[in-house]
């Protein structure tokens, strides 16, 4: 098979699942999009949004179409890390003899659902570095692989309501996007009551088995990357150093903490993943630009000017983003 089948047999697959999805959540389509673009990228998600706005649903139907093991977690105050990752407990066998086995935790599935990961304390937060990261646990001394695909979906209240524990820096560096889930409008409340209050709702058609992401993934991976579309990208990333030459006065001004090139890493891939959707053979200055808030927007630390004047960080890398198109010429 060809790479043009390959794509077009991709941008089928990606199609479908998000027309399933779509059947379900009402709205936020633009969110919806971003989650499977994610998904095909490898990367973990955080979702942040007032609670009631659908979070929880839209990770389950994500799991659903895609016909993999689904965990869901909790995260409260008391929440322990074991209850994450799971402990080695003393069992005794027919002849009474005492041994150690390992009992598995949630972790162990294919798309991890983090509910409200900041009602937890840091201490637990960091239970899924290792998971997000390695995509491995180790426990009793032993490390174990986790089943492949491995996906986090994290959801947030904002951090200004009561009794939320902010997300570490590292934790955070950890997300392959943030985003933003925002009040239905008014059309969309009338569908979701039209919906919800059926006697059935849409069943979820799955749409891809776990074991094929593996090639896919492969193949997205392979899509080139200009190298004047990895210097404009990575001078978006200096650009939210304050202490770079790329910086502008805003990150001077406002920003505390660059982002790490982690983040260069999540444009760049996502960046892939649009080029593959739209059948075009490589990267765009346009794809960067399109995934920069989602990947800048958790790593980049405000700084007290910056709160003081109630600024968001979408603002910020805004005027990075138009100050670096500007500045970069398009190569002939």
């Amino acid at each position: 098979m060809d790479q043009k089948n390959e794509m077009e047999i991709f941008q089928k697959i990606f199609a479908n699942i998000k027309n399933e999805i779509e059947k379900v959540i009402v709205g936020n389509k633009e969110i919806i999009y971003d989650v499977v673009i994610a998904f095909f990228s490898g990367g973990h998600i955080l979702l942040e949004g007032v609670p009631g706005l659908g979070k929880t649903l839209l990770v389950n139907t994500i799991a659903q179409s895609l016909n993999v093991k689904f965990s869901r977690i909790q995260f409260t105050p008391d929440l322990m890390p074991a209850d994450i990752i799971g402990t080695v407990m003393v069992m005794m066998d027919d002849k009474g003899k005492r041994y150690f086995e390992f009992k598995k935790g949630p972790i162990f599935g294919n798309i991890i659902l983090a509910d409200e990961i900041n009602r937890a304390t840091p201490k637990t937060q960091s239970a899924l570095l290792e998971a997000m990261q390695e995509r491995q646990i180790t426990a009793g001394g032993h490390t174990m692989k986790l089943p492949a695909p491995f996906l986090v979906i994290a959801t947030q209240n904002p951090i200004e309501q009561e009794g939320t524990y902010p997300l570490p820096e590292a934790q955070n560096d950890r997300f392959f996007f943030k985003l933003i889930v925002d009040y239905p409008e008014l059309a969309d409340l009338i569908t979701i009551i039209d919906r919800t209050i059926k006697a059935e709702l849409h069943k979820v058609q799955p749409q891809l088995v776990g074991d094929s992401l593996a090639p896919i993934m492969s193949k997205l991976k392979d899509i080139p990357v200009a190298r004047h579309v990895i210097e404009f990208a990575s001078k978006i990333l200096l650009g939210t150093h304050p202490d770079s030459i790329y910086a502008t006065s805003d990150s001077k001004k406002y920003i505390a903490m660059g982002a790490s090139p982690r983040a260069l890493q999540a444009m760049i891939m996502a960046g892939k993943v649009q080029a593959a959707v739209e059948g075009r053979p490589s990267v765009a200055r346009e794809d960067i630009v399109r995934f920069a808030k989602q990947t800048l927007r958790h790593r980049i630390m405000l700084s007290f000017e910056a709160e003081a004047e109630g600024l968001k960080p979408d603002f910020i890398i805004e005027r990075i983003v138009s100050h670096v198109f500007s500045k970069t010429k398009q190569p002939v």
